[in-house]
């Protein structure tokens, strides 16, 4: 049986239903249809809340339950469930008991994909590294990006081979009940994140550690102390082989059969677990800024490397200008910088951006935007990343965390022993506008949140597009 007729025969005569109308499941209508299965799509927002998209969704043929009472007789044979959706809820729990299957979009990629799967997870810094490593890998065939980044892959995997090759990127959503194979999974590290979701940091934690159960490999951050120890009970279990990578020396291997590291000159290290080490690359090799774009660079490469060369890591450093949303330049205006960072969900991502930049220009003071969603997440490091960076100027905070922000801000320590400008703005546009207004010619202004977007915004990509409109249009 070939690889369309195994697909065909686990949908054909099967019961979908698909439950939210996002970008994740509204091209598996089609798809679910051509293979001969008869999709339900239940969004809870009302036909009128979802506009022209209800009429999509009739006119691709799938029946449309929505608003209250959405998951209402919920007994399909097969659920598809949106990955902002808790795989937990009770009416999951009563269908599943009743025989349906439950599964996300990217559960089924991986699989059913034809082709080697690499997957990128972690905390920050997943987007891009996931980015560099669809680019560094080489293959026969086509490199597929997709996941969270990209494109929904399961409907492309009829026109997929055995000579692709598939990058992923992966949240904590999607991991809590993950299925499939990976040829190598990269863990960036594990912060504080989404606990507005996930019931405590130890769920968060386990929904990471799961998809290893699925790899023929990790590369692993041994700078973090959640990813460390993951690393050292993988070693533990000689279950698969792991590689680490560090922005610090690394004397020795400590278990892992390859390792990453920066020295202090700078230079990307490689020593293989019996010893033997060449010098990959020059942190100055790479374009993209920052300390935290080595670490993604070593997390790629790490994943990579046997579907890679080192000549093409190094032409790939030098030339890939990032992912749009993070560090994005927009314009710049009467001597002002505009950067948007929207993709910046949490401190720690908002630290590597302040990082980057006044690293990559340290004569220019910095105006930031912050705040949005509430994760529950603390806000204490993104205060000491504000006042610990003697570039930042003013901070402008807005959205539903801005008061949370302004309290971990006005809390530090540091606070008393810096001349910060901190204002607060509960409308975004005039938060942008505020943060011009602050910012002097030959300065600096950046949107990295360190929040989700949700309170004002669909996703932080209309963010982030919402903001270089204001930069562009009303400056």
């Amino acid at each position: 049986m070939n690889f369309e007729n195994v697909l065909t025969h686990h949908l054909a005569g099967k019961r979908v239903a698909l439950i939210g109308a996002g970008v994740s499941n509204m091209p598996l209508i089609g798809f679910i249809k051509a293979a001969g299965g008869k999709v339900t799509l239940r969004e809870k927002k009302t036909a009128e809340e979802l506009g022209e998209r209800a009429e999509e969704i009739v006119a691709l043929g799938a029946e449309l339950i929505c608003g209250d009472g959405y998951l209402d007789g919920l007994n399909e044979d097969v659920i598809i469930r949106s990955p902002g959706i808790r795989p937990d809820i009770p009416e999951f729990a009563a269908a599943v008991d009743g025989g349906s299957r439950l599964v996300c979009e990217m559960e089924l990629f991986a699989a059913n994909a034809p082709c080697p799967v690499y997957a990128v997870t972690g905390s920050d810094g997943k987007s891009t590294t996931t980015t560099i490593l669809s680019k560094l890998l080489t293959c026969e065939g086509e490199v597929y990006l997709g996941g969270n980044i990209g494109e929904p892959l399961y409907q492309k995997t009829l026109s997929m081979t055995e000579n692709d090759l598939a990058a992923v990127e992966l949240s904590s959503f999607q991991l809590m009940t993950m299925n499939g194979k990976f040829r190598s999974v990269v863990i960036t590290n594990v912060t504080p994140n989404h606990l507005n979701w996930h019931t405590d940091m130890d769920e968060y934690i386990e929904a990471k550690k799961n998809i290893l159960r699925l790899a023929e490999a990790a590369v692993l951050n041994f700078d973090n102390d959640v990813t460390r120890k993951i690393g050292e009970e993988l070693i533990s279990d000689g279950k698969i082989p792991v590689t680490w990578f560090s922005l610090n020396e690394m004397k020795q291997n400590f278990g892992a059969v390859r390792v990453f590291y920066l020295d202090s000159d700078g230079n990307v290290r490689v020593r293989e677990a019996e010893g033997c080490e060449s010098i990959l690359m020059n942190r100055r090799d790479i374009l993209l800024p920052g300390k935290h774009n080595v670490a993604n660079y070593m997390a790629a490469a790490g994943a990579a490397w046997n579907s890679t060369t080192p000549e093409r890591i190094r032409e790939i450093a030098s030339s890939f200008g990032g992912v749009r949303h993070r560090l994005q330049f927009i314009a710049e205006k009467q001597g002002k910088r505009y950067y948007n960072s929207s993709i910046d969900s949490s401190p720690t991502r908002t630290a590597a951006a302040i990082s980057a930049l006044s690293e990559s220009a340290p004569e220019r003071d910095i105006v930031i935007i912050c705040g949005g969603y509430d994760k529950n997440i603390p806000f204490e490091p993104l205060a000491e990343a504000i006042l610990s960076c003697k570039n930042i100027k003013a901070a402008v905070l807005t959205g539903a965390t801005r008061d949370k922000i302004l309290s971990a801000i006005e809390s530090s320590p540091l606070y008393q022993q810096r001349d910060v400008t901190v204002m607060l703005e509960a409308d975004f546009t005039e938060a942008v506008k505020t943060a011009s207004h602050l910012a002097a010619n030959g300065q600096t202004v950046l949107l990295s949140p360190a929040c989700a977007s949700f309170d004002a915004f669909p996703n932080f990509e209309v963010r982030g597009e919402r903001f270089a409109a204001i930069v562009r249009e009303e400056l």
